[in-house]
């Protein structure tokens, strides 16, 4: 397991804790307001129940949805990436012939370096590394793209036909590496885990009527608030944790294989 994913599980843990320790905090509150206080002691606390946990419903379904939305569209993009490569490699057929095998042994090579810049994560060191790479063979294969189409027996429509699949093959790297970097504020994350911390606190504090501590109720509640919260961050990084979009790498793994 990498350093990511456990200082994610980690985190999981010390937040599954700090709900439990709330829980048995807020109970103690209300044992004491309601040792001092019979009657008044939950007089309108429900109503300020109610809207935190609204509050954090809300949130938690907000940030879900967008971390499973980034999420798709990630997996999307290595299709479109495919798709771009894959298209611009056939029309490598519209090239002189001697021009052929130097441009697919490019394309090789490109297809290579692309698929290591994701195999790297989460070394992000080594990533970029890799990306520097995969630029400069971009070069390679635009700079030798455009001299063969100036080449007196290239024929100007393959050259019409090849430049904008290369184009369009650029392009989609430079999306896909700045929808790696589309998260939401850290501040969202911030309110979440402390809109959560005080539902812990409410709801120990709901819980002190009773004379024993209900450890089921307790032990589930910040085990689901736990879990969920972490499927949120690790959705949201998805080369980084658990929950893996390299999956979707296949479709230019087999591409690659194609290419041989």
């Amino acid at each position: 397991m990498d350093y990511y994913a456990l200082s994610t599980l980690l985190t999981a843990l010390v937040f599954f804790f700090s709900m439990l320790i709330l829980l048995e905090v807020g109970r103690r509150i209300g044992i004491h307001r309601l040792a001092t206080d019979t009657e008044g002691a939950r007089t309108g606390t429900g109503t300020i129940e109610g809207a935190i946990f609204a509050l954090l419903g809300l949130l938690i379904a907000f940030t879900f949805s967008g971390a499973a939305s980034r999420f798709e569209e990630r997996r999307h993009l290595v299709i479109e990436e495919t798709n771009a490569i894959g298209t611009a490699y056939l029309r490598l057929d519209l090239l002189p012939a001697e021009a052929q095998p130097a441009m697919r042994e490019l394309f090789q090579r490109y297809v290579d370096s692309r698929l290591e810049v994701y195999r790297k994560l989460p070394d992000i060191k080594a990533a970029k590394v890799e990306l520097a790479h995969s630029l400069q063979l971009q070069t390679e294969i635009w700079t030798q793209a455009v001299a063969i189409g100036q080449r007196q027996d290239a024929l100007p429509p393959a050259t019409m036909l090849l430049l904008p699949a290369l184009n369009q093959m650029i392009d989609i790297t430079t999306v896909r590496a700045a929808a790696t970097q589309m998260h939401p504020p850290w501040i969202i994350f911030a309110m979440l885990f402390g809109l959560a911390l005080a539902s812990a606190l409410l709801a120990g504090h709901g819980m002190a009527g009773s004379r024993s501590r209900n450890w089921l109720y307790m032990i589930g509640f910040a085990a689901v608030m736990a879990i969920v919260i972490y499927v949120i961050v690790d959705i949201e990084y998805p080369r980084l944790g658990l929950i893996r979009v390299d999956i979707s790498d296949q479709a230019l793994i087999e591409l690659r294989a194609s290419m041989n």
